[in-house]
């Protein structure tokens, strides 16, 4: 059953949706705010922390995907010029490095204006499709930062498809 079938009569809160989804796939959760959730969502590299906050203001679901990241200062230029490569590849979301934070941040913010709401598919594919490039692209911002690799050859890495299983 698609998670959309479960909520076809109901008007729920986004947050809501998301608190559902959560517990649906077994994921850690806490609920911050009425408008605001926080999990932490198993990957193969890492547990990546993850933020669902409504803003009733801009009608924006944003979601901030996260991880602890903390490159040498000598290789932030790397990492800079690493995450506009990774940016072009990416078509809904962005990466960010907060420094002072030292955290790698995948985010992206679904706009529901006039009063449109988000289906729980919709709100899924969004919490998988963070996970889903944080695991693409964590090796290669690894392979610049730690790995002495440039950022075209760490990029071949992320971008080539992987077909069946070993």
């Amino acid at each position: 059953m698609a998670l959309s079938e479960q909520f076809l009569e109901e008007d729920l809160h986004p947050i809501d949706i998301v608190e559902h989804i959560a517990e649906v796939r077994d994921w850690n959760f806490e609920r911050i705010a009425d408008d605001q959730i926080a999990m932490a969502v198993e990957g193969q590299w890492k547990t990546y922390s993850i933020t669902l906050a409504w803003s009733a203001y801009d009608e924006t679901l944003r979601l901030v995907c996260s991880y602890e990241a903390q490159p040498p200062e000598e290789k932030l230029p790397q990492l800079y010029e690493t995450l506009n490569a990774v940016n072009d590849e990416c078509w809904s979301g962005a990466f960010t490095y907060w420094e002072r934070q030292q955290l790698m941040i995948y985010r992206y913010g679904l706009v529901l204006a006039g009063g449109q709401v988000a289906s729980p598919d919709q709100i899924d594919t969004m919490i998988r499709n963070a996970v889903q490039n944080a695991e693409r692209f964590y090796p290669a911002f690894q392979l610049v930062v730690w790995g002495e690799r440039t950022v075209k050859d760490a990029m071949q890495v992320a971008i080539a498809e992987a077909y069946g299983r070993a």
